[in-house]
């Protein structure tokens, strides 16, 4: 749910110094440990070790539940080699993915409930269109008034989108428009390819507990629901996320957990009380635009450990709740490392 940033925040000075050149003397006091540990990051290539990460989680997942779906959120530059539209696309990555998500398409991308400019959307729509026909594509667009919702749900049906009109940001409630979901259908959902589409819910606040979020959600006739693994940082049991896979209507749907990879969240069950910027290493800055939000090295094996590949990492949690996949946020962090 974290945005694009259009402005490049400051890293601690240690990837400051990257941006002198190479030929200028770092003088006695940059030790040769200090030294191999700037050349380490100037040598790292963002965008991939992104990939790896999301190869890393999808492969680890689906050797659990070979059905688990994974769908990047953003970051859609990703999917081709070089980063551009008509670029060789990576197969490796689009193997391990299910989906991706976009935020911003129609309607957000520089304020709620305005247009996004035409540029921006042919840019964004030209990788889309690349993988539409074998990766589901799922655009939340922030519009609140009904004619921008209609046209959010339109535009997108016409691009062969699924798309959710979020009339609130902080996506904290179930918009009452449309009355029905758009395409709404009774078929049982078991594949995220067969999703027409999908309500993103992933901050609960506004309910005063689990069994209100769950009898809410229960009535309604989205295919798939985007929330989160927590509700007052109680974690959602297996049974709880069984009752939510049924439609209003009877028909069967997804349910898919939000998970930040590219920041870590100070209010998670997974952040200690001595965690601050340069402790662990990986911590690098906090994001200003959200508070208690933090950018990490995504490729500093301690933090990938905190996400999966273990049974207390978070993926591990989201299979042991029953969720049928993982919605990764921030996977456009690497443009904040390349920016700097």
């Amino acid at each position: 749910m974290k945005t694009r940033n259009k402005v490049l925040f400051a890293l601690p000075m240690l990837l400051s110094i990257l941006s002198c050149s190479k030929t200028e003397n770092t003088g006695p006091s940059t030790s040769s440990e200090q030294q191999n540990q700037l050349q380490k990051v100037a040598a790292t290539d963002y965008r991939q070790e992104m990939r790896n990460f999301v190869i890393g989680i999808s492969q680890y997942a689906k050797a659990q539940n070979s059905q688990f779906a994974i769908i990047p959120q953003n970051g859609i530059e990703l999917i081709s080699s070089n980063g551009e539209s008509d670029g060789t696309l990576v197969q490796a990555y689009l193997n391990a993915i299910d989906g991706v998500g976009q935020e911003d398409l129609f309607f957000g991308y520089e304020d709620d409930n305005k247009p996004t400019p035409s540029e921006d959307n042919l840019y964004l729509r030209e990788f889309l269109n690349r993988i539409k026909t074998s990766k589901k594509v799922m655009v939340t667009d922030y519009c609140s008034s009904k004619t921008n919702m209609d046209k959010s749900y339109s535009s997108n049906n016409t691009n062969g989108y699924i798309s959710f009109a979020a009339d609130k940001r902080e996506l904290y409630n179930i918009p009452s428009y449309p009355a029905q979901p758009y395409n709404v259908n009774s078929t049982n959902i078991t594949s995220l390819s067969q999703a027409k589409n999908f309500l993103y819910l992933i901050n609960p606040e506004k309910f005063s507990s689990k069994k209100q979020f769950i009898d809410s959600v229960k009535t309604k006739n989205y295919d798939v629901i985007l929330m989160d693994l927590f509700l007052n940082n109680t974690a959602f049991t297996a049974a709880e996320i069984d009752q939510l896979k049924t439609k209003a209507n009877g028909g069967k749907r997804l349910v898919i957990a939000y998970m930040s990879i590219g920041e870590a969240e100070d209010y998670r069950y997974y952040w200690q009380s001595t965690w601050k910027v340069g402790n662990p290493p990986f911590i690098v800055a906090e994001n200003p635009d959200w508070e208690g939000n933090y950018k990490v090295q995504y490729w500093n094996a301690n933090w990938k450990s905190v996400i999966y590949g273990n049974d207390n990492s978070y993926t591990k949690k989201l299979l042991n709740s029953h969720f049928d996949g993982a919605y990764l946020d921030i996977i456009d962090g690497f443009e904040y490392f390349e920016g700097n």
